[in-house]
């Protein structure tokens, strides 16, 4: 069952701008990137499972839903052909995709970095 709390939230979230819809594709690539390194390092799921719950959150159509997906494997792919190894460079470019995805997921939520 649905609450209608739930409801209220999914369609606030559904009524996304272009810029905020390219946020979303912008931040599934970032999110990518960080499941890749963090793979590199800990072969968790870490950043795979809050690019799940970030989908399930904005439910979006089909074609956006596509390009965040796409997005992800994107950005992961780059960073896992960069890094394949842990070493001391993971942990500096965790640190900078860390950043840009907080910049992002700030400026979604209507929020200043």
């Amino acid at each position: 069952m649905i609450r209608p709390a739930a409801f209220l939230i999914a369609a606030a979230l559904a009524a996304r701008s272009p810029d905020q819809r390219q946020a979303l594709v912008d931040l599934a690539y970032v999110l990518g990137e960080a499941h890749a390194l963090r793979q590199a390092c800990h072969g968790d799921q870490t950043w795979r499972m809050q690019m799940s719950r970030m989908v399930a959150i904005e439910a979006p159509e089909d074609a956006l839903k596509r390009r965040m997906v796409d997005s992800f494997n994107a950005g992961f792919m780059l960073r896992q052909a960069e890094y394949p190894a842990c070493g001391p460079k993971v942990t500096e470019a965790e640190r900078e995709t860390a950043a840009r995805g907080r910049v992002l997921a700030l400026g979604l939520g209507g929020e200043s970095p």
